[in-house]
């Protein structure tokens, strides 16, 4: 698989530490930055994940920023994005089962590195569950479609 990783330098240790494990693993990685602790922007490397995602260039994505919230928020707001921050292996399988998530978003201050691997690995095994879940996948997808008023 194909996974396309940015994270702003509050992120940038875990980031780097799950391209090498996801390589270990066997799956290719794009990596959009950050690509130092130097400070940069979180929404930035989000809205290149959702870029990656959406022109086909990676099936998966994972963000990460200091708690995983804003990065997670920024990442949301891309097309056909659907951006799920977990803390633990139980969240990450239902963000899968049920909602399809296409982004795993972490905090790399509230996030071992040996979590992290449980995490993703986790989130890139299980299936989507489709059925009743689908229905719901369907409505957020019109959530993004400009509406007349």
């Amino acid at each position: 698989m194909r996974v396309v990783l940015g994270s702003d330098h509050a992120g940038f240790l875990l980031k780097q530490h799950l391209i090498t494990y996801l390589q270990g693993l066997g799956h290719e990685t794009l990596d959009v930055g950050a690509f130092s602790l130097d400070s940069v922007d979180y929404p930035d490397s989000a809205a290149q994940v959702g870029e990656k995602l959406s022109s086909g260039q990676a099936e998966r994505g994972i963000v990460v920023c200091g708690s995983g919230i804003g990065i997670s928020i920024a990442a949301n707001k891309m097309p056909g994005v659907r951006a799920a921050l977990c803390h633990e292996p139980v969240s990450a399988r239902l963000s899968r089962e049920h909602n399809d998530a296409n982004v795993l978003a972490l905090g790399e201050r509230l996030t071992t590195p040996m979590m992290a691997e449980e995490i993703v690995k986790i989130w890139l095994e299980t299936p989507f569950a489709g059925g009743r879940h689908q229905n719901r996948i369907d409505k957020i997808h019109q959530l993004e479609i400009p509406h007349a008023d």
